[in-house]
């Protein structure tokens, strides 16, 4: 490999730092934008997507996440990466569910549980019909997908979570992902599913060779210098499926070299001058920590024991200082107060004790509340 494409793992984390809108937040008016560098903000746990597009987008609170999402529709909650529940922009909603349903793998569940792709595309159009007009509950798909599809997508006979669920429901994932379903909002506390052709104006179906490519660009700028593997853990799919989109970028990427680690980024991508630098508390699966690769070089010393869960990123709230993980945190809200304890994993100096209170207080407005800080032990578990 030619040694003219050299760079320092400093380089990389200050070069990551500000794409992330770590380094600085981006204005108030760009967080769709802000939503789209990093490749969309893991919505399992609502409150933390909020924290996440928060601490990137200048003077805002988790109402102006909602309002994006659910008034201006900016946003769009359904499934993304990995098969988990994702924000991301409208405006790229298209490209992002052609890269997943061309990266999807097949199913695992056993002969006579699985569906077939016959019957899987029978669902996906069921669903489609069912949600063209209306917002349904998980409930009322139970009634209206088999009456669609036929009474086999209504047995129950997929496990899950200690019973049996109706057939129809392992197609979830390729209904999003072929654009047939996206989340609505919530009706009190139960989920609605809703038709992105409904929910995003204009929506068309983008090319899967055009969505992979773009896919690939995206991720790297990101999170780049990466390597296939690393592309393949964060979207979900397979390595192979992912080193031959490595393989069709062409001329698009290029090999880089980081401190011995051999890697690819974007052809010509800047090789920042400024030190990595900041405190941040990252909130329950950021984007930053769950896509960063390799892992060994963000979680380093104790952060490799302590802020991971069997090897897997974002089960911890985590603390950044410079870049890398450093300690992990926990909150506790009661009312209009919240209670954060942080974890360093070494002493901080005076002025990144600052930073980190006011971290503190920030994501204290994020969540419309009054925050304190306590350094001490998290005796919290990973979260599920």
């Amino acid at each position: 490999m030619a040694r003219s494409n050299v760079l320092t793992w400093k380089q990389v984390w200050s070069r990551r730092l500000s794409r992330h809108g770590l380094a600085a937040p981006v204005p108030a008016n760009r967080m769709a934008d802000q939503v789209a560098a990093i490749c969309g903000a893991h919505a399992q746990v609502m409150s933390a997507a909020e924290v996440s597009i928060g601490i990137r987008v200048s003077g805002i609170t988790r109402e102006d996440v909602r309002h994006a999402l659910w008034d201006e529709r900016s946003l769009v909650k359904t499934i993304g990466p990995r098969g988990t529940v994702h924000l991301l922009p409208a405006a790229e909603l298209s490209m992002w569910n052609a890269v997943l349903a061309a990266s999807l793998q097949p199913p695992t569940f056993p002969p006579g549980v699985r569906l077939d792709v016959e019957r899987t595309n029978a669902v996906v159009e069921a669903i489609g019909e069912a949600l063209a007009d209306s917002d349904l509950t998980l409930a009322e798909l139970d009634v209206e997908v088999p009456v669609r599809a036929g009474a086999w997508a209504g047995e129950r006979v997929m496990p899950a979570f200690q019973e049996l669920w109706p057939r129809w429901r392992q197609a979830i994932r390729p209904a999003a992902n072929r654009g047939a379903l996206c989340f609505g909002p919530n009706r009190g506390r139960t989920l609605t599913y809703s038709s992105p052709r409904r929910w995003v104006a204009g929506y068309q179906p983008t090319a899967p060779e055009e969505a992979t490519s773009a896919a690939v660009r995206r991720y790297l700028y990101a999170y780049g210098p990466a390597r296939p593997e690393h592309f393949a853990r964060w979207i979900g799919s397979s390595p192979g499926w992912a080193r031959d989109a490595f393989a069709r970028a062409g001329d698009a990427i290029e090999r880089v070299e980081v401190e011995g680690d051999e890697l690819w980024q974007l052809t010509s991508d800047e090789a920042p001058v400024a030190a990595p630098g900041g405190v941040r508390l990252l909130p329950y699966f950021d984007a930053y920590g769950v896509g960063c690769h390799p892992r060994e070089r963000l979680f380093t010393g104790r952060a490799a024991e302590r802020a991971l869960a069997r090897g897997q990123a974002g089960n911890y709230p985590v603390l950044l200082v410079d870049g890398l993980v450093e300690g992990v945190w926990h909150q506790k809200r009661s009312g209009k107060k919240l209670a954060i304890t942080v974890e360093p994993f070494r002493t901080l100096t005076p002025s990144q004790h600052r930073a980190l209170e006011e971290q503190v207080e920030h994501i204290g407005r994020i969540q419309e509340a009054t925050a304190t800080l306590t350094i001490g032990t998290v005796a919290a578990g990973p979260h599920a």
